[in-house]
């Protein structure tokens, strides 16, 4: 077991990429599917969870977006999207999507240099295409199903799926491995201040779902699951009534 830790460390990102895709494709798919689809038999623990999460973000108040100056904001999430490029370009790769890849590398190159180290979204000046992918979505491509519906502690609703995707994600980043410290923590800290800056934004959303709904946690559920459907038919969006206000 200690052997296989070691293995399973961030020197050898294979490892992680390959047992969680094992375990993800070899984990029994849950019984009892509802008629809309849903597969939920952690119902009991997914509520407390999102109990746990309903009194956290239904205290936010926006205080960030509303201090943060709009124009600095925008340069947090130019830089922390920029940065997320190489892994899109991975996850692309392995997804063989080559125009995907393609696509996220010309906006790492154009907008590390053009846009000053990302501050600028260059490419989106130039009109240039976006792409966006995860470890999740590769799963998909693979023919792992969703497994059962899960809610996370912060991170709010995903799937079985979704989850060793997100696992899987911290070690598939090669900006992780090739920059060192003390640059690797500020680009740790853009992708932060990005997300909470996104939360923030949310806040009256997130608010309004989990106040206002008579069970906040069925609707967070299809909400997710909906949105989540919807992106990996390869849909251009989805319809507004599935707006996902968890979305970091």
């Amino acid at each position: 077991m200690i052997a296989f830790c070691k293995m399973f460390s961030a020197k050898r990102p294979i490892f992680a990429i390959l047992t969680a895709a094992t375990l993800a494709a070899c984990a029994p798919v849950p019984q009892g599917v509802s008629d809309d689809g849903i597969r939920d038999p952690y119902e009991a623990d997914n509520r407390k969870v999102h109990a746990f999460n309903k009194r956290l973000f239904g205290k936010s108040n926006g205080t960030y977006a509303r201090v943060v100056p709009d124009e600095f904001q925008t340069l947090i999430h130019n830089v922390a999207d920029n940065l997320s490029m190489p892994q899109v370009a991975v996850n692309s790769l392995l997804q063989g999507n080559l125009r995907g890849a393609g696509v996220a590398t010309y906006r790492f190159a154009v907008n590390s240099t053009i846009g000053l180290a990302g501050l600028i979204d260059a490419t989106g000046e130039f009109n240039g295409p976006e792409h966006d992918t995860d470890f999740g979505e590769t799963l998909h491509v693979w023919g792992v199903d969703e497994g059962a519906y899960l809610e996370l502690p912060l991170f709010g609703p995903s799937t079985q799926r979704d989850t060793a995707g997100r696992v899987v994600d911290l070690f598939t980043d090669p900006l992780g491995y090739a920059i060192e410290s003390p640059d690797k923590y500020a680009r740790t800290g853009f992708k932060v201040l990005d997300k909470l800056g996104k939360g923030s934004r949310r806040s009256d959303a997130i608010g309004d779902l989990l106040n206002d709904s008579a069970d906040s946690y069925a609707q967070a559920r299809l909400i997710y699951l909906q949105k989540r459907r919807y992106e990996l038919k390869g849909k251009a969006s989805a319809l507004p009534i599935y707006e996902d206000p968890y979305a970091q």
